[in-house]
């Protein structure tokens, strides 16, 4: 069946959100939001494009860090509100220089940093 991204539920900016996920691992590495037109460029591309919130810009990953993530399967979840990226990723995923943003676990009533940053 061809995809039709029309199907796609985008929030009231115009926005889905991505979870960006090891193809090797099954870790998960980051959350960050996609446009009609980063899908399109992402599934074009094979480099994974989210649309920059802050900015107002596409972001490419990688593009100015070396830290890739090259789309392995984009998958959709069963609404269609919400992208799967499995993706290899270079280098980390986290502008921490962390391998995932998902690095503080919420323990009790404590915060615990349980992934530190790469050298």
């Amino acid at each position: 069946m061809p995809f039709d991204p029309t199907t796609l539920k985008f929030d009231a900016q115009g926005l889905i959100p991505c979870i960006a996920q090891d193809a090797q691992n099954g870790d998960v590495l980051m959350l960050a939001w996609m446009n009609a037109d980063a899908v399109a460029q992402t599934l074009a591309t094979g480099r994974v494009t989210y649309w920059s919130r802050s900015r107002a810009a596409f972001w490419v990953k990688g593009e100015s860090s070396g830290h890739v993530q090259e789309l392995v399967d984009l998958r959709l979840d069963c609404d269609r509100d919400c992208l799967l990226a499995l993706v290899r990723q270079t280098g980390p995923a986290c502008h921490t220089n962390r391998r995932s943003c998902f690095y503080t676990a919420l323990r009790g009533d404590a915060e615990v940093e349980i992934l530190s940053p790469l050298a």
